[in-house]
């Protein structure tokens, strides 16, 4: 699935669907005059509920934020509710089930009559969970990937320095350790290096001497 968008000077561009995050959202109003909370049905679903099942409250939403951030939210609501916003703050939580959630909140003023007179808050509420365990999972791959390549060619120079020199596979490494901390480049950069230098990469620096070469 594809989506469409077109702004001015960029024509009609089709973006998958794939691409957005999923992140659930939620809103909560909050009137000075009755001190009710009133939460959307996504919302109650973040914390794990359905709408009937609890009375929302300041209360009953403290009891499933982390105790670590209890303070920081209670602070934050003092914030919002004397001196309006946009403000926004993150919050770990422990839904129904006891199961994590990493949430934004973000919340301002209600305003009405002149639009100068706070009758209330009101707030939005995103579900990072999901994000946050995607691109972690991404970092992680991509780091891993990168550790494999670097590898590969760490364990290429060892054996291009043990061949040309009849050391053995752990003295070429402390060449290469030895080499890296001496000029302080990573020993991948090393390793690259003489490589390139012994499979004719390396350009216009193949004909200048490389130290373990």
């Amino acid at each position: 699935m594809t989506s469409s968008s077109s702004f001015p000077g960029l024509g009609s561009v089709d973006i998958p669907n794939d691409v957005f995050l999923d992140c659930p959202t939620g809103l909560v109003e909050y009137y000075f005059a009755d001190g009710i909370f009133r939460w959307s049905d996504g919302l109650y679903r973040i914390y794990g509920y359905e709408r009937g099942e609890v009375v929302p409250s300041m209360d009953m939403a403290m009891a499933h934020i982390e105790p670590a951030d209890r303070p920081r939210v209670q602070a934050y609501w003092d914030h919002v509710s004397s001196a309006g916003g946009p403000s926004s703050i993150y919050v770990s939580i422990r839904d129904r089930k006891d199961r994590q959630h990493k949430l934004l909140y973000s919340a301002d003023f209600i305003l009405e009559g002149d639009g100068d007179t706070p009758v209330g808050v009101w707030g939005v509420v995103v579900d990072l969970t999901t994000s946050i365990h995607t691109d972690r999972h991404q970092l992680a791959t991509e780091a891993v990937a990168a550790s494999a390549r670097s590898r590969a060619v760490i364990e290429q120079a060892k054996g291009i320095l043990m061949g040309r020199t009849g050391i053995d596979a752990d003295k070429a490494y402390d060449l290469m350790s030895q080499l890296s901390q001496d000029t302080n480049r990573k020993v991948h950069a090393i390793a690259q290096e003489i490589v390139e230098r012994a499979t004719g990469r390396a350009g216009n620096l193949t004909n200048q001497p490389h130290p373990l070469l």
